[in-house]
């Protein structure tokens, strides 16, 4: 694998607020990188530098070995960079084939015609064929947020930027999520994946990363993160259920590796 994404000293302050500071990061093609970290941790701050909408402070960012730290989320997006909110974001009177439409046609600049295979690839991927024609206002959750991830897979992305897209889903609604990721993932898509639900991330992403103040805590495979000491730290001043969830996802991913 080649280095898809790098970024050296990355860092982004608000006033005298710092939210990150010097993040050396390299994302390896075809990986699912996922993130964690409290409240407050610089998460989605890093996305948004990464997807392009909003400029860094310092450092730098270098995407297929293009210095790409001064080009804004309309470039990045025409070069392969997509993004997926946690807040669902459609055209709410367009129907779910326009919506892709818009993104395919504007996000990645595609013909006509090489737009409506791309909408139709990404419905397919997402499983949203058979409502295709229906608006995205009629939509229940999961299939809005299935629909966010289907516009940015119809601009053809080689990186996808997930931010929070479990959040407000119930556990029953979990399953069909990660299958969502995971078909992404085999498709050669790399994915960065922000999540605070962590066995839907730790069921998919290949590395981990936790922030904390804006820095790297720690990094490495998900089970040694999560086991980290500074890292269940981190979560039982926070949510104190959430410890039991990391070490049950973590055990989860061990017995996947013996098996």
């Amino acid at each position: 694998m080649s280095a898809l994404l790098e970024t050296h000293e990355l860092g982004r302050s608000f006033g005298r607020l710092t939210v990150l500071s010097g993040l050396d990061l390299t994302v390896e093609a075809g990986e699912v990188l996922g993130i964690i970290g409290p409240n407050g941790a610089g998460k989605s701050t890093l996305l948004s530098l990464l997807g392009g909408s909003i400029p860094p402070s310092t450092g730098t960012v270098v995407y297929e070995g293009e210095d790409i730290t001064r080009r804004g989320a309309y470039w990045r997006a025409r070069r392969g960079i997509a993004t997926s909110y946690q807040v669902p974001r459609p055209f709410l009177g367009m129907t779910v084939l326009e919506n892709l439409l818009v993104g395919a046609r504007h996000g990645a600049g595609l013909s006509a015609k090489e737009a409506e295979g791309a909408a139709w690839y990404a419905l397919e991927r997402t499983h949203l064929t058979e409502q295709a024609d229906a608006v995205a206002a009629s939509l229940r959750l999961l299939d809005r947020k299935r629909l966010e991830v289907a516009r940015a897979l119809a601009a053809r992305p080689r990186l996808l930027l997930l931010d929070e897209v479990a959040g407000g889903l119930t556990e029953q609604e979990l399953p069909p999520l990660i299958e969502l990721v995971e078909a992404v993932r085999d498709t050669g898509v790399t994915v960065i994946w922000i999540e605070h639900v962590v066995h839907a991330l730790t069921a998919v992403a290949t590395r981990l990363m936790c922030l904390s103040y804006g820095t790297v805590l720690a990094e490495g495979l998900p089970h040694e993160v999560l086991e980290s000491p500074e890292v269940r730290a981190i979560y039982l001043g926070l949510e104190p259920d959430l410890d039991e969830a990391a070490a049950e996802a973590a055990r989860a991913e061990r017995e996947r590796d013996d098996a």
